[in-house]
Formats: structure tokens, sequence, C-alpha cells
């Protein structure tokens, strides 16, 4: 049977198939990617690591480390971790790149690391951004991180799986950030939670690689695990020109070398004709218009012809982040602030994704465009992205920024707003104080959905040797959507590594709700609503919950790098969307959390569960999550399986 592209990299990169076997959505794989990134986060790796009982990296040439977070700290305790991985890096012969070179994702991009058909992870939740250059870019978490270390593997399923077709093409002043913003906005309601979304059409043609890798980066904030592009002749002249680069600077190429590009040219990676896909999205390209995404949600989105009506003030803009710091965006900002400045009372920074593309900003004049205009300049690297360093948003502020995320509480104070908009739309606005820029009428039907076979739902097993029956508890429900992982567990806390189980549990749901850990007890079951645990990848938010005793979690439906993390530390989440139907129907007006009184007893065997007399059904538990909360977490399995070595 024909294979979409994602399955047909999952098969390439899968371990220990049988003769024959052909991968479909659905499948659970070992795999072993080509490369695995990991950045600040890899102090945290380290001990994990070492934790398993291994001394030697299995594959040096699979890992690469990068520094980009937290780079503005010059502290002493953050030096001292910061030599601490190089010095692992270097002792384990690994790739090494320090803080200064830019954001991780953007630093592979630009190295050679990234290859059409390839499976690239990271332990970050914008790995998707792999798939602008044609690779299968998804997230793993640091214990996944620890274990490719130690074995070069780790276990993957195949989603489910979204085509977009792209048609016509963008108007003059429509951006690739429209494009991702339109789709975040015209498909709120969970479409393509926990899929692998594949781009194709006539309309790729038109993009360039910088939109692509713009639009595949924020398929995260939309929900899905991945976004793939074609490899099609643009992508591949691209290709050719960083091999080109990195030889005439006399840096490796890594795989980006002159023989894969001929392979790639005489038999590019695609989709097989007749392949299946669970859905279908077909985006008008030309009715795409210049929009805002905010604030708090990157689904509160519209055009930005209301914002023009509603005169929202501005008092922070930031062009930034591996969304869109790349040069041509800086340009096209540059471009817009040429001989002008920024309006009174408004602070402009700036960071390029990477010294790479600082250093062509310079070159083109467009860095010193931005100096005169009244930029800040910070260090390539991410920053107030992730509420690290200078520049961060001050109580009621209000900022404009081109960046992927815009949660409370994220990029400053709780009481600030954020919105998300293009490069474009960002340097407008910061010269004219409030959100403003050039709009574009309606032109034509954006967006439709064709849904065509239901996406595949892995069949309940028998109960693996060691899973209890039954589990349950008393129910603590959260009325929320969207609760996402800076909610529940705090930015603030998220690269401290040296915080012990009951610390970190101490800061369980404070960003959701200060008086979480005031209503809630060791033992209790958590129930909340759809795509819990979405946004970055931090493995705190479902350790900490795990550390203050939670039973397990039930939601409508969770973020599927919160799910693969829970279960990596044993931690056990459930989907019971019906559940939550009635909870709310019960509690219409339920605080941020509810202690209800009520008790719920899962049957794991059966897939249901039973509330007040009221039966629900509940996804089954798979093999491998049972496997996992069974025996206490991957750690244990790798542990295992190094011993069997």
């Amino acid at each position: 049977m024909p294979q979409t592209l994602i399955e047909q990299i999952a098969q390439a990169h899968a371990e220990g198939l049988p003769a024959g076997r052909v991968v479909r959505s659905g499948d659970v794989l070992r795999v072993r990617p080509a490369h695995l990134m990991t950045h600040d986060n890899t102090g945290a790796v380290i001990p994990k690591f070492r934790a398993l009982g291994a001394q030697r990296v299995a594959d040096p040439r699979q890992v690469v480390i990068t520094l980009d977070h937290d780079v503005q700290n010059r502290g002493a305790a953050n030096l001292a971790k910061y030599a601490a991985i190089e010095a692992f890096a270097r002792e384990q012969g690994v790739d090494f790149h320090p803080a200064g070179r830019g954001i991780g994702h953007q630093v592979l991009c630009e190295e050679g690391y990234v290859l059409p058909g390839s499976m690239v992870v990271a332990s970050d939740s914008h790995s998707n951004l792999y798939g602008g250059l044609g690779a299968l870019g998804t997230p793993v978490v640091r214990s996944d991180a620890a274990g490719i270390w130690a074995t070069g593997e780790t276990w993957y399923r195949v989603p489910p799986l979204t085509r977009v077709v792209l048609e016509g093409e963008l108007r003059d002043g429509a951006t690739g950030k429209d494009v991702i913003l339109a789709l975040c906005g015209h498909f709120a309601a969970d479409e393509v939670l926990g899929h692998g979304v594949e781009f194709n059409g006539p309309g790729v043609a038109s993009l360039s690689v910088d939109e692509r890798l713009t639009i595949a980066n924020m398929t995260t904030e939309w929900g899905a695990l991945a976004g793939v592009f074609p490899c099609d002749v643009r992508l591949l002249d691209w290709l050719t020109d960083r091999s080109q680069r990195l030889e005439r600077a006399g840096r490796p190429t890594h795989g980006l070398t002159r023989a894969k590009l001929l392979e790639l040219r005489s038999d590019p990676p695609r989709a097989q004709t007749g392949a299946e896909y669970a859905q279908t999205i077909r985006l008008n390209l030309a009715a795409v218009r210049p929009s805002v995404a905010g604030p708090d949600a990157v689904k509160a989105w519209r055009p930005l012809d209301d914002f023009e009506r509603e005169h929202v003030p501005v008092h922070k803009a930031y062009l930034l982040s591996c969304v869109n710091g790349r040069a041509d965006d800086l340009s096209a900002a540059a471009r817009i602030l040429d001989g002008r400045r920024v309006a009174d009372g408004v602070q402009l920074f700036v960071a390029a994704a990477s010294s790479e593309v600082e250093a062509e900003l310079r070159a083109r004049g467009d860095w010193q465009r931005l100096a005169d205009a009244g930029a800040r300049f910070l260090p390539a690297g991410c920053g107030p992205c992730i509420g690290l360093g200078e520049g961060l948003l001050e109580p009621g502020e209000v900022g404009i920024s081109a960046t992927n995320r815009n949660f409370k509480g994220r990029m400053g104070d709780r009481s600030a707003s954020c919105y998300l908009a293009s490069p474009q739309v960002v340097a407008s606005s910061a010269l004219a104080g409030r959100i403003s820029g050039r709009a574009l009428p309606a032109a034509g039907e954006l967006a439709r959905l064709e849904r065509h076979t239901p996406a595949p739902r892995e069949a309940a097993l028998d109960l693996h040797p060691g899973f209890p029956r039954t589990l349950g508890g008393p129910l603590v429900f959260l009325d929320v959507d969207d609760l996402n992982t800076d909610g529940i567990y705090s930015k603030d806390w998220t690269y401290r590594d040296d915080l012990g189980p009951a610390e970190e549990a101490s800061h369980a749901m404070e960003n959701h709700d200060p008086r979480f850990r005031s209503i809630a007890r060791p033992g209790d079951v958590l129930v909340a609503g759809s795509n819990f645990g979405s946004g970055s990848s931090r493995e705190q938010a479902a350790t900490c919950l795990k550390h203050f005793g939670i039973a397990l979690v039930i939601a409508a439906s969770f973020s599927e790098t919160y799910k693969r993390n829970a279960f990596n530390n044993g931690f056990c989440c459930l989907e019971s969307p019906q559940l939550v139907a009635w909870l709310r129907e019960q509690f219409p007006d339920a605080p941020p959390t509810l202690r209800t009184g009520e008790t719920v007893e899962v049957d794991v065997a059966r897939s249901r569960l039973r509330v007040a007399e009221r039966e629900f059904d509940v996804e089954p538990l798979g093999a491998v999550a049972q496997e996992l909360v069974a025996v206490g977490g991957l750690a244990e399995l790798v542990r295992r399986r190094l011993e069997r070595c």
C-alpha cells in the first residue's frame, strides 16, 4: 500500500521491523533518529544518562549540543552549568555549539544536520521546524534524550496524518507567519492535535524556505507533532547554497554533501500516489492576509484591520526567535523601519536567530538600520521569548512579538498582554506605538476541511505484568482547555536543574492557580479539558504532578509531547472527553481548581471509568504506555536493556 512521506521516513529510521512490514499511522516503532539536539536542558539530561549506568554516548555523530536559552545569564551558577555541558561534550566527542552561536534549531539547519527524508529530533517542542527542510522533525523529552545517548534509539508512535494542500500564492503584504497564524486560528478546535501534518500542493513552490521554516515551526502551536514540507527544486537550491557556504568556510558539511544533493535531486522523498490521510485541509494562500493572534492565546486570531480600528497600545516590540529571527525576517522589518524611529514609550528588542544571521544582516546594512530606528540588541539566542534575560514584559504592559507563543506570564509578568504577528507588523507597530501595519482586504474562502477516515486508534491489549487493573482517586476538576506547560510548571523554575522532587512539587500549577496546592492532595485524580500540557516540552510539567502525588491525569485530550513526558516518567495519562463534558454540565461555574467530592475509578482492561454511578469511555491504554508505567519509566527500561548487553 502507498505510504505518506512521514510513514516512509519513519520506516527508513525504524529498527527491528519484520521483513516486508509496511509502516502505517498508529504503529509504535523503535527508531534510530539521524540526529538528536539538546540545548540548555543538556544539564538535566546528563544526570539521567549517568543514572542509566551508561558511560559513553552510543553514537557521537548522532548527538548535537547547543547552548541557546539562558545565554544572557552571566551568573556564576549558569556559567558553571554551561562549562559542565561543554566538558561533557568534549569528553564524549559530540558536536558542541556554544552560547552566542544561535538558537539550536537554526544552527542545525545552517550546519547541514537536517536533510530531506531524515528524522531529526530534539528535546524541545519546536523541533517541528526541521519539517521546513523536508525532514521529520519531532520533539522528544529529556528521558528520551538520555536513552538515545545511551542506545541510539527511542520509541515513536506514527501519528494520525493530515494533508494540507496549499493553493494559489500569497498577496504582497502577507507572509508565512500569517499562513500559520491563519491555520492556528481558523482550525482552532484541535483538528490536528497530535497529528503529523504534510504540506503539498501547487502553492508550496511559491513559498521561500524561510517561510516554510516559519510555518513548520508553529505547527507546534497548532497542536501537531510534525509539519513536513516536500523536497522541491527551491529547497534543493537552498541546500546547495548552504553546502557551498560550509565548504568555503572550511566547516564540516555533516550529511549535506555533494553526493547527497545529487541523490536528492534524482530521487527526492515524497508521498506516494494514493497514500491515505485521516483528513485534508485546503488553504487558499491568496486569501491569507496580515493578522494578529492574542492576547494570551495563539488561537485568538483576527485580521490586522480589526486592530487598526481598536488602537491597541504597544509598550514593547520583539523581533527575534526560532520562528522569525532569520535574515529575511529582520531585513523585512528593517525596510519598514528604515530612516524612522520607534514611537516614544516603545522599546524594540532584536536578536538574530544565529551569529550567521547577524553577520548577514550586518553585511546587508540592515543591522545598522535597525540600530538607527532605536533597536536594543540581544545576543543570538532565545531570551525574552521564553521569559529569560533582558526585555521582559512588566506589569500591565502590552507586547507585540514575532515569536511563536504568547501564553500568560511566559514573556514576563502575568498581568501583561502579548500579541503575535509577522516581523513586518511588529516593526509597523513599534513605529506607531499601537498594533498597526498594512492590512489587506478579505479575498474569498480561506480554507476548508475534508475528513476521510477516523484517525487510527490503538487497540486495547491485555494488561502488562505489574500494571494495575484499576486506577483512581478523589476527583479534582480543572475546567480549562489548552492548559499549557507554563501554567503547570512556570518558566521561572524550568531551567533550575538543582530542584529536587519536593521543590518541583511545590511549584505545581502556580501559574494556573496559586491556590491549587492548598486544594489538591496526594492521591487525587486531576481532570481537565482539551489539549492538556500544550506548549513547551518541559518535563517538569509532568514530574511536578507526579512528585506532588497526583495519581493520574484525565483530560479530554493531551498534547502528545506532554503524554510522552508523562509515560517516560511512569506517570499515567488517560483521555475521556465524555467525562469532561459531563463534569462541565454538573459544575458550570467551576473555579480554576475544584474539589468535586466525587471519586473516579478506571477499569483499565475494559477502557471504562466510573464516577457517581455513571460510566464513561476512556481511551485504551496501549502496551507501550502500560509497560512504561509498570516499570517506572523509560530510564528503567533502558537500564535493563543496557544490563542485558
